[in-house]
């Protein structure tokens, strides 16, 4: 019988992929994902599904409900510092997983969902992710159809409203490929070799964080910067800002620092803006960059 507890718990782990994905999704961190699917397994477990005809759905939206609360509750809360996360004790998931993840969905995509209200987020992933009826999820949101069709519609703009990108976007995003990969590896040598002579890094004070912007200048000095930020390198990846190829780290799904290059004529990098404030990082416009 499809209402019976024992049937709910396989359905549950059956459909545990897709439902971490769809949380994942909407979330754009991993831990709070998994948060999501315990909370949402506590409340199927005590609903009475023994008229639930198609279950698979219904655990959906019980997940898209639990994400949804989740969101808006992340409104009431200030910024947390940066690289200062929830302090629980409880092993987190594996970071791998979660670069990995974040690769398959793209970076840039998961920042620019953080832009997005929840309403927003909720009706463009499902529906243009997961292909979740607008009726099931106006429901969820207690709008018309046509209401969260029109937010569905305004997420998709301000996903594909991008800039035009830089004309010599290949050259140059072999650079930042090759930087990124130098950092993740402790490669000092390779991010020397990427550097000119002349390079500046400029950072400002949210980034350290400093009284004021801090800027460094020379190819040794810069390298030892990056270097130390080989943690955060783990979660970033290549984007585009302001249609010029950079990077961008976003911990638990929040944009949190931005990376922007200048060049010279032979390619190598001659400046660097590393951006935290907040006020600059709004400002910006973040997307994706094709292969």
């Amino acid at each position: 019988m499809l209402g019976r507890p024992e049937a709910l718990a396989e359905r549950f782990e059956r459909d545990r992929p897709r439902l971490r994905a769809v949380a994942y999704r909407i979330l754009g961190s991993l831990s709070e994902a998994d948060d999501a699917l315990q909370d949402a397994w506590l409340r199927a477990d005590r609903a009475d599904t023994s008229e639930v005809e198609n279950l698979s759905g219904w655990l959906t939206t019980v997940v898209a409900r639990v994400c949804l609360n989740m969101l808006r509750a992340r409104d009431t809360r200030g910024e947390q510092p940066l690289d200062e996360g929830p302090r629980t004790g409880v092993p987190g998931p594996d970071p791998a997983e979660e670069v990995q993840l974040a690769d398959e969905v793209g970076f840039a995509l998961l920042i620019v969902l953080d832009t997005l209200g929840p309403a927003e987020r909720l009706a463009f992933v499902l529906h243009d992710m997961f292909d979740v009826p607008f009726d099931d999820i106006a429901a969820m949101l207690n709008k018309t159809p046509a209401a969260t069709r029109q937010l569905a519609s305004r997420a998709r703009r301000r996903v594909r409203g991008v800039p035009a990108p830089d004309a010599d976007l290949p050259r140059r995003r072999r650079a930042v490929d090759a930087y990124l990969a130098a950092t993740r590896g402790g490669d000092f040598d390779a991010l020397v070799s990427l550097l000119h002579p002349d390079v500046v890094l400029r950072a400002d004070a949210a980034v350290v964080p400093t009284p004021g912007p801090v800027a460094v200048t020379g190819v040794e000095q810069v390298a030892r910067g990056a270097m130390a930020s080989m943690a955060r390198a783990r979660l970033t990846g290549v984007v585009l800002v302001d249609g010029r190829v950079g990077l961008a780290m976003a911990e638990n799904g929040r944009l949190r620092v931005v990376l922007g290059f200048t060049f010279a004529d032979d390619g190598l990098i001659t400046g660097i803006d590393v951006i935290a404030e907040p006020d600059r990082l709004g400002e910006l416009r973040i997307s994706g960059i094709g292969a």
